[in-house]
């Protein structure tokens, strides 16, 4: 095996040119890949982040069923003192209980019918980037306050400003009637005219006396340090309503599914990318190694006329492709890891990302991921691929005739 791997790593070196040529497409390919699939993870969970922090949180407390049917009266008792409890068990300050309810909203001009969220308006700014959102005016003055955040198309729809009064007309969770005279205190721009359209936020203990719903909320909302906590911290919050049969934990793989399955069809469609990629550095190598074995067919029929079998000759032109792969794996991972190390600390900005980042209240640079998975699972397959693409050459020199070869130009 010392004699085939001393060989073989001399046959790769006859035309250097060749072989760097080919070594240095798969370092820099193994380099492209690292990267892209690094910072790609790292941006989905940027992505997630943002997502999970204007809307759902991390995980949520529910009745059971509001999830699917979410309405006024699947609402629960002892919502503030159950995320007391929460904030206690997880070591966190970041849950916030939510109330969610329709209304009638009339200016002096205009009525719409607008979606309102009742919230802790010290806790809220903890789980949801929308209250960093708020562009003209401010925040709740109290818990109490009879005021009310809009967003902008909303306020534009009732022709309303900071200052402005509106009515709330609806209908309680006892199906009582439901009116209130509150002021609008601030507008939110998300710069995303859908949500901007549906935004009504009000302090819950206001939401709470308007709606007929004394200590009751439809959701905890928990916001938590990263992805990776939402494992315990889920099965924490499971454990802490066990004796409430009524109500149930929920992560955010639960309460936003098509998060998940956006990810998984982006990730098809850039490993259509790196398959093209890949499949063209491999042709690469098999054409490395068919112009090898052309270049030495002689020197293989004389081989093969000493006695060496074919198959000897078709293992060293693989070990030739193991040696030449392995180098450019290498090489390449090593590149990749001090890149991804480097940008997972110092981050990435895309020209203009964190100018929008400002405006949005999101992050305005991404970190991609130094994981096993960023650093081995591009250039493995490339590994793989170049390998598969040796097969082809290691074959035509089993079908070799040692005269036709000797006499080979």
């Amino acid at each position: 095996m010392n004699v085939t791997l001393r060989l073989a790593w001399r046959n790769l070196w006859r035309n250097r040119r060749r072989t760097w040529l080919t070594v240095g497409a798969m370092i820099f390919t193994n380099l492209l890949m690292i990267f892209l699939i690094s910072l790609q993870l790292g941006s989905y969970d940027m992505m997630i982040e943002n997502s999970l922090r204007a809307f759902t949180g991390h995980l949520q407390v529910q009745r059971l069923g509001y999830l699917e049917e979410p309405r006024l009266r699947e609402s629960f008792n002892g919502a503030q003192a159950l995320a007391e409890q929460l904030r206690s068990r997880l070591g966190v300050q970041n849950v916030a209980a939510r109330a969610k309810g329709f209304a009638l909203a009339s200016s002096e001009d205009r009525s719409f019918g607008i979606q309102i969220l009742g919230v802790e308006p010290d806790y809220e700014p903890r789980v949801s980037s929308l209250p960093g959102l708020v562009k003209t005016g401010s925040w709740f003055s109290s818990e109490a306050a009879e005021e009310i955040v809009l967003g902008a198309v909303v306020a534009r729809n009732l022709k309303v400003g900071v200052g402005d009064e509106i009515t709330l007309i609806g209908s309680g969770r006892d199906g009582s009637f439901a009116a209130a005279l509150v002021t609008v205190v601030g507008l939110l721009e998300s710069g995303i005219p859908d949500l901007d359209r549906l935004v009504a936020q009000m302090p819950l203990r206001t939401f709470q006396a308007v709606f007929s719903m004394p200590d009751q909320a439809h959701m905890l909302v928990v916001e938590l340090g990263g992805l990776d906590q939402v494992a315990a911290a889920l099965q924490q919050a499971q454990q802490l309503i066990s004796e409430r049969p009524e109500l149930v934990a929920l992560d955010w793989d639960v309460l936003q599914p098509g998060l998940k399955q956006a990810i998984q069809t982006d990730m098809a469609s850039a490993w259509f990318m790196y398959a093209v990629l890949i499949i063209l550095v491999s042709l690469s190598v098999m054409n490395t190694q068919l112009m090898s074995v052309l270049e030495r067919t002689r020197e293989f029929g004389t081989m093969l006329a000493l006695g060496i079998r074919p198959g000897r000759l078709g293992r060293l032109v693989m070990l030739e492709s193991l040696v030449m792969s392995g180098l450019g794996l290498a090489i390449g991972v090593c590149g990749g890891a001090i890149l991804a190390l480097y940008l997972s600390q110092a981050g990435f900005s895309y020209p203009g990302m964190e100018e929008m980042g400002a405006k949005f209240n999101l992050p305005g640079r991404i970190y991609p991921a130094f994981t096993l998975l960023a650093l081995f699972w591009g250039p493995s397959v490339l590994f793989v691929g170049a390998m598969l693409a040796t097969i082809y050459p290691a074959l035509k020199l089993l079908r070799l005739q040692p005269v036709a070869a000797m006499r080979a130009v």
